[in-house]
């Protein structure tokens, strides 16, 4: 009686921690969820307190920013009316720097700040240094030669002799370093001099001296804190809720964010949108498929095929015209009224026209097209892959004699590649942190419940098993019972006497 009864004790012990198992495991299903949705949500807004905060302050990715000149093969021959020829050089590449400065906390749940960039040469990294020489179009001539196309014809002539007196050609042949950051040039002066609006810089031209050592404009986003559903959208670019480049409403929002961070709990369906002040507009990018990086699941983002589109092949684009052939998105009302043309490299996903009417362009997918990794659930980058190009409308300007004969064409001048990937401490905090352990308490949740309906399962098959022990008892003793009576009433019957004339039967034997 005593094991049985030590048995049935432990029986019960565990059929409770089961029940309490199975109990919590319930009660974290519903919980878990809930718990990890606020975790989240406490560490990717904008606060102080929050995981994400010096990640946005001080971007820890170690960003690149990857250079490919289009290098003129025959500059002589395009001025004769020729096909041009380019030759791609690079890529040269350059260590991003960026952090936020300026980081004013407002009433209105936004938070304003500056975000600074500095870029440092990596000759290791680079196929060329900065001393190389690029043979490229001038972009001071063929841009002035533009705007004066409709002008009298005594003002060609006046611009033509004092490009003649300055030395003023139509292709210049200068290093990758004098291209990128500025160059001195006595045309620039000038301009200055006799129109002083024409062009916004003073000093000295190159293609991305407005980039290093500046910022990218006031920007003031929502912090998250008390509406969680406007997190990390833009409020305002420079005091602006609307950019006024653009020829209709649409084309001229501020949509998204400011292309650092997205909200959390993203899905299939979830676009990425995001204002861009280098390309004066704002960018959605659409969902490709789910895959991981370093362990982590993502979700990767693509331009569609209509980022680019002119508005007769997606008339919401329409605002961004005057356009030319499809793909190519003219940026010249943004940039000081220049012939400017943004699109994807090699003219990817653009109208063939365009790459056919340069030699030595080779557009693909695979090299010229550009991704986010974003973590779904954080809404964080993870890796990233962003490509565009730069190219110049030129043509024969009549009256204008250092444009020669040039066809029409619109002409690369140099594709460039941002990118960026987690890594090191950063990475192995965020996976800590907003990964397995988000990933340990949803599994943890069924693994308590399966526990507890196991531990409840154990008394119960205990209890059924004792039953049926009892039962093989019960029986066993009332067949047993019923054997000695018969045995005790045949033994009383031998000792009982034989009536006369009845044979035993036992004689018989």
């Amino acid at each position: 009686m005593g094991s049985r009864a030590r048995a049935r004790r432990a029986a019960a012990v565990l059929g409770f921690t089961g029940l309490l198992c199975a109990v919590l495991g319930a009660v974290m299903i519903v919980v878990v969820p809930t718990l990890i949705k606020q975790q989240v949500l406490k560490n990717v807004r904008i606060d102080p307190s929050s995981l994400s905060f010096n990640m946005w302050k001080e971007i820890p990715v170690p960003f690149y920013l990857s250079i490919y000149f289009f290098d003129i093969v025959n500059p002589d021959a395009i001025l004769l009316g020729e096909k041009p020829q380019v030759q791609e050089r690079g890529p040269y590449v350059y260590r991003e720097f960026r952090h936020k400065s300026n980081i004013t906390f407002n009433d209105n749940d936004t938070v304003s700040f500056l975000e600074y960039r500095s870029f440092q040469f990596q000759p290791d990294k680079s196929h060329g240094l900065e001393s190389d020489y690029i043979v490229m179009p001038n972009i001071l001539v063929l841009a002035a030669a533009m705007m004066m196309e409709n002008k009298p014809m005594s003002l060609k002539l006046i611009m033509t002799l004092a490009f003649s007196t300055l030395g003023e050609r139509a292709f210049m042949n200068r290093t990758v370093g004098e291209i990128m950051w500025g160059y001195e040039d006595p045309l620039i002066h000038l301009i200055n001099k006799y129109l002083p609006n024409m062009f916004p810089f003073k000093g000295k031209f190159g293609l991305f001296a407005e980039l290093n050592n500046s910022d990218s404009g006031l920007f003031t986003v929502f912090t998250g804190v008390k509406d969680f559903s406007r997190i990390h959208l833009v409020d305002k670019w420079n005091g602006l809720s609307k950019v006024n480049f653009w020829h209709s409403d649409q084309c001229n929002m501020i949509n998204g964010t400011s292309g650092q961070m997205w909200a959390p709990f993203m899905t299939p369906e979830t676009s990425l949108e995001f204002y861009s002040p280098e390309a004066c507009r704002s960018m959605t990018l659409i969902y490709k498929e789910s895959g991981t990086f370093e362990g982590i699941p993502t979700y990767r983002f693509v331009a569609p095929s209509t980022l680019f589109a002119n508005g007769s092949v997606y008339p919401p684009n329409q605002g961004f015209c005057p356009c030319l052939d499809s793909g190519i998105q003219n940026i010249s009302t943004c940039r000081f009224n220049a012939p400017l043309f943004l699109s994807h490299p090699h003219f990817y996903n653009a109208d063939p026209v365009l790459a056919e009417a340069v030699l030595g362009l080779h557009p693909n997918q695979e090299e010229h097209s550009l991704f986010l990794d974003v973590h779904p659930v954080t809404g964080i980058p993870m890796n990233c892959s962003v490509k565009l190009q730069l190219s110049l409308y030129i043509k024969a300007i009549k009256g204008i004699g250092q444009t020669g004969k040039i066809q029409p064409v619109v002409l690369p001048l140099v594709w460039f590649e941002e990118s960026g990937a987690m890594e090191g401490e950063p990475l192995q905090t965020f996976y800590t942190q907003l990964v397995l352990m988000p990933s340990v308490l949803h599994y943890a949740q069924y693994v308590l419940l399966a526990l507890g309906c196991v531990l409840l399962l154990i008394p119960i098959i205990h209890q059924i098993r004792s039953q049926e022990k009892c039962y093989l008892f019960w029986n066993s003793s009332k067949k047993g019972s019923k054997n000695k009576e018969a045995i005790q009433a045949y033994s009383e019957s031998l000792m009982t006497s034989a009536p006369k004339g009845t044979v035993l039967q036992e004689a018989r034997l």
